[in-house]
């Protein structure tokens, strides 16, 4: 035993010694700067259409809520955003501002703005080369689009396994872990009771396929954002006087003048921007890739207008969720007693976020942030599931049907391994897939832009030209016999 051990250990340790630096080198030296890069020039392309028709993005995610037969343009907003508003928006945040400081919520903004336009651009062209599924809601994504378009399968295939990795798996785990600690802290309830209820739930919506999923999300997403956007409206109304030296003190530590920097602005500049971009992507996801999944699902007229609504996802849930987080923390007198008695101390995310919350509300600020876990995180596990679904389909096709059994099934054990274990391994696994999915996804929409440039143009012409509604018509693309003909042109309904 002592010897198998010993070979666990020495395993464990190779395997570390190797994924650490490459994925410290991704996140550290290619995404930071290709997330970014991609994000200002699709701003620049689209003529910055997260400022030039903000207005009109949120009109058209509220007003797409019918879809005939099928997935509505809402519901699918509402299965992307269920993904987005997890264990990032609360316990993220609460890492990114202890490990980089205040200023990491600048970044975590800065990548919102630019993210408006990546997100544009990956949901639109998901929208455009997706494909009729016999259970009446579409499927594409990253692997649909970038097979059709630059015939390069290997890359789908590589980004479809990124992606089950990280969303079938290590995510679902990980959001389970924070629902069992959030549920034991608030109410002492036994982390084993919290995994087997949990499995209960997240099977009876898994098992109802991608409808039940998108309908499910449909009538929760909405009730948890508002509730906590209207919670730290609270905290921001009562300490008021403070919010002008909380929003100069997180623009300050984001050019390396926080209280904490000690004289290495340099470092701390580039702690503050990493851990902000770093948790910026993994909450609102724009670029990432996972979205798209979702935004395909839709049943719509025009594939900019659902890239539109998807646009509005970010703006939701870093701009004002992860926003939502960061004012609660800061504007609580526990980070700042943090700071000065426990620096360089680790912590549990989550649990920053709910003694904050317990410093302004007392018991029920605690009570709420735990339901508040229990809602972001479950609706983030089917939405996942959601996701995952769709790649190992593409993956397998002829024997999907039986892949996607065994996903259900590796989808429950992990929420049970999840509440019963801290999962730090497979958590550091997640980070490494999740960096190479992205960097997959930037690469191919990169390319891609192009495509989904004359799409925003079509768009934008027939709304010039007064049509209410546009219609899509893939003869406006260079190459649109690479477009199913079974779904472009939309049929009326």
């Amino acid at each position: 035993m002592d010897s198998l051990a010993s070979l666990v250990a020495s395993l464990h340790g190779a395997i570390y010694a190797v994924m650490t630096p490459v994925s410290d080198f991704i996140w550290s030296y290619i995404l930071v700067y290709l997330l970014l890069g991609a994000g200002v020039l699709f701003t620049v392309l689209t003529r910055g259409m997260q400022f030039r028709l903000f207005g009109h993005m949120a009109r058209v995610t509220f007003n797409s809520r019918g879809a005939g037969e099928g997935v509505s343009g809402f519901q699918a907003f509402a299965t992307s955003l269920a993904a987005r508003v997890g264990t990032g928006n609360l316990a993220g945040v609460a890492i990114a501002l202890w490990v980089g400081g205040p200023g990491a919520i600048f970044w975590m903004w800065v990548t919102a703005l630019v993210g408006f336009a990546t997100s544009f651009v990956e949901s639109t062209l998901a929208q455009v080369y997706k494909k009729r599924h016999e259970d009446g809601v579409f499927r594409g994504g990253p692997a649909y689009y970038i097979e059709r378009t630059l015939g390069w399968r290997w890359m789908s295939l590589l980004f479809a396994f990124f992606l089950l990795v990280a969303y079938g798996l290590a995510f679902n785990g990980a959001q389970a872990n924070t629902i069992a600690q959030g549920m034991n802290q608030a109410f002492g309830m036994p982390n084993w009771l919290t995994g087997l209820i949990l499995v209960g739930v997240v099977a009876v919506v898994i098992y109802g396929g991608l409808k039940s999923i998108a309908r499910t999300a449909e009538k929760i997403v909405p009730v948890m954002a508002v509730a906590y956007l209207l919670v730290a409206l609270v905290v921001l109304a009562v300490n008021i006087t403070e919010v002008p030296e909380m929003l100069a003190l997180i623009v300050k530590s984001a050019f390396g003048y926080g209280p904490a920097v000690g004289g290495a602005a340099g470092y701390a500049i580039k702690t503050a921007m990493e851990n902000g971009i770093k948790r910026g992507l993994f909450s609102n996801e724009a670029g990432m890739g996972s979205a798209p999944n979702a935004a395909a699902q839709a049943n719509v007229k025009h594939p900019a207008a659902q890239g539109l609504v998807q646009s509005f996802g970010v703006f939701v849930d870093t701009l004002v969720i992860c926003s939502c987080t960061a004012v609660v923390i800061l504007l609580s007198g526990v980070y700042e007693t943090l700071m000065a008695n426990s620096p360089g101390q680790d912590i549990v995310g989550i649990q920053l976020t709910q003694d904050a919350m317990a410093d302004h509300f007392g018991g029920f600020g605690e009570i709420f942030i735990a339901v508040a876990i229990l809602l972001f995180a479950f609706t983030s596990i089917i939405a996942n599931f959601s996701f995952a679904t769709v790649n190992i389909e593409y993956m397998f096709k002829r024997h999907a049907k039986g892949a996607v059994q065994a996903l259900r099934l590796a989808v429950l054990a992990m929420v049970m391994i999840g509440s019963v274990s801290q999962l730090t391994f497979v958590w550091d696994f997640a980070d490494l897939s999740m960096g190479l999915m992205a960097t997959t996804n930037l690469i191919a929409i990169l390319i891609l832009a192009p495509i989904a440039m004359r799409v925003l143009k079509d768009y934008e012409r027939q709304r010039r030209e007064g049509v209410r509604e546009p219609r899509f018509d893939p003869k406006v693309l260079k190459r649109p016999e690479q477009v199913d003909a079974d779904v472009w042109p939309p049929k009326d309904s």
